[in-house]
């Protein structure tokens, strides 16, 4: 393996001494990287490979979905209209979730937690 590495590193150093990664798109910006700290480390790398080929386990999409009404819950009040409906159903993901063997911890301090206080008395 070493010889493959060392003449990949030999054409990318003569592609660069060539100009040949001059003026590619986005040249000079911030990487746009997608966060996935909501997913286990151990599971990242199949994560990416699953999510950029367009599928995703049923587990992993109901995480995805909690994640994002949970943010949607905590930037909205109990007088949105929709507010009942989104909370039922994150209620319903969490539960599913838990079933699945999955941990729910990635949804505290939002919607969840406030929830969490509100049914146990510690408000």
């Amino acid at each position: 393996m070493w010889l493959i590495d060392q003449l990949v590193e030999q054409h990318i150093f003569e592609a660069q001494k060539n100009g040949e990664f001059d003026n590619l798109p986005g040249s000079g910006k911030k990487l746009k990287l997608d966060d996935d700290s909501h997913v286990p480390e151990e599971l990242r790398a199949a994560y990416r490979l699953m999510k950029n080929s367009g599928f995703l386990p049923p587990e992993l999409e109901m995480r995805r979905e909690a994640i994002e009404l949970n943010e949607l819950l905590a930037g909205v009040g109990p007088q949105d209209e929709q507010y009942a409906v989104q909370s039922k159903r994150l209620t319903l993901l969490t539960i599913k979730l838990r079933q699945a063997g999955m941990s729910t911890d990635f949804l505290q301090g939002g919607y969840a937690s406030r929830l969490h206080q509100r049914f146990s008395g510690e408000e």
